[in-house]
């Protein structure tokens, strides 16, 4: 069914980035590009297939039960396709009023794991980039220097 597979479809160009994207997992930067891709054509693309969903089912006027799945069907598309104008990366992603810091060994970082480092003097600090890309961005103080390192 056409609204069946409008709904699907819109519900994973809104779904997608937020699964791909998310706070502690690591991602490759093929891996953002392509989430973002799909998340700056999500608005464009959910529109055409509620669209299409719509015009499909005037034109094929489903009946009984059949009429009552298109109906959730699309609404089900026309809630992703709102869902994909809201930035929920702003609400996913929030700053971390109370950083804690630990000594490296203690850090649980895996040998992948890519890290901001900044070094002010003899003291140096290491930002785990799956924490900074949830977060964004903390204050700190390294060799008596305020500094925020953002992500």
């Amino acid at each position: 069914m056409i609204a069946i597979a409008c709904a699907a479809l819109a519900c994973a160009l809104f779904l997608v980035p937020a699964w791909i994207i998310q706070p502690f997992r690591a991602q490759d930067q093929a891996q953002l590009a392509w989430a973002l891709s799909i998340r700056r054509l999500a608005p464009l693309a959910t529109a055409v297939l509620l669209l299409i969903g719509v015009v499909s089912a005037i034109y094929l006027r489903p009946r009984g039960w059949r009429a009552v799945l298109t109906v959730f069907c699309l609404a089900v598309a026309a809630i992703a396709t709102a869902a994909t104008r809201v930035n929920y990366f702003e609400l996913m992603f929030h700053p971390n009023a109370t950083p804690t810091f630990v000594a490296v060994r203690d850090a649980g970082i895996d040998a992948d794991d890519m890290v901001i480092v900044a070094r002010i003097g003899q003291q140096a600090r290491a930002y785990p980039v799956r924490i900074m890309a949830y977060h964004h961005l903390v204050n700190d103080t390294v060799g008596g220097v305020p500094i925020v390192p953002t992500y």
